[in-house]
């Protein structure tokens, strides 16, 4: 079981929502300091302030960090090692719902985690971690698992994200690195991310839009809180490639992938 005490954490988009409450769960549960690496800067200050008032100064970090410029993620990474000497837990939590402009969201929901996974997996916490062996939990969605006909393109980036992170968190790679990969998917839970209620056109058009009743309108949003405890848990006892799914306020539960059987195999 990988022990949360003592270690050092980076969170992608950790000043609100639910990157917000990972770092109060796990602080909670004894880390020794975490990176709130968050394009925000007011979401920044006044995430610090607030974890300030509950944990000490000096185990709270944030960077303003965009996970599409390559040098400022990078920096983030640099920055959280040489202020906390180690780095044993990365959450790349970034991402938007918004298929209105679906190019920057495939370049963020996909293309940053998989960036933010290699320079963990390759660089820094096999190189930082304190412990003999680091974890990266990439945030996927129950998107990632099932089809949701009003989001297309937000639903395919979140299967890339489970695909990509159970191949990284194959036993081939786990053996050579020591970093256990794992995939965190939500259900609806109560964020911006989710809402609808705007102005703003967040789907590929009015025509989408009109599907969202019959879509999600009998899910009921869960408190980010339990999404958070569920973090903690997995990142506890997960099995590096494993897929976990937190929703409506239960504990996580794992989801089991059945062998694939070619029919024409002799």
């Amino acid at each position: 079981m990988f022990s949360i005490e003592g270690k050092v954490a980076l969170i992608t988009g950790g000043a609100s929502g639910i990157g917000l409450c990972y770092a109060k769960e796990l602080l909670k549960n004894g880390l020794k300091g975490v990176t709130l690496a968050d394009i925000n800067e007011k979401f920044g200050k006044s995430a610090v302030q607030e974890l300030e008032k509950e944990f000490e100064e000096t185990r709270i970090l944030y960077i303003k960090t965009d996970v599409l410029n390559k040098q400022q993620f990078e920096d983030a990474f640099k920055l959280t090692v040489e202020y906390f000497s180690n780095l044993d837990i990365l959450i790349n939590n970034a991402g938007i719902l918004n298929d209105s402009i679906w190019e920057k969201q495939i370049l963020i929901n996909v293309n940053a985690t998989i960036q933010g996974t290699l320079l963990g997996m390759e660089n820094y916490l096999q190189k930082h971690r304190s412990g003999p062996e680091a974890v990266i939990v990439n945030i996927a969605a129950i998107a990632g698992l099932d089809k949701f006909g009003f989001i297309p393109v937000y639903t395919a980036t979140k299967h890339a994200v489970v695909g990509l992170s159970r191949s990284f968190g194959a036993d081939l790679n786990y053996n050579r690195t020591k970093v256990k990969v794992l995939t965190m998917c939500p259900g609806v839970t109560d964020t911006p991310l989710v809402d609808f209620s705007g102005d703003q056109e967040k789907t590929l058009g009015p025509q989408y839009t009109k599907l969202i009743p019959a879509a999600i309108g009998h899910l009921v949003p869960q408190p980010a809180e339990y999404v958070a405890k569920a973090m903690v848990q997995i990142i506890k006892e997960g099995k590096s490639g494993s897929v976990w799914v937190a929703e409506d306020k239960q504990p996580p539960y794992e989801v089991d992938y059945p062998e694939r059987q070619n029919p024409h195999k002799q």
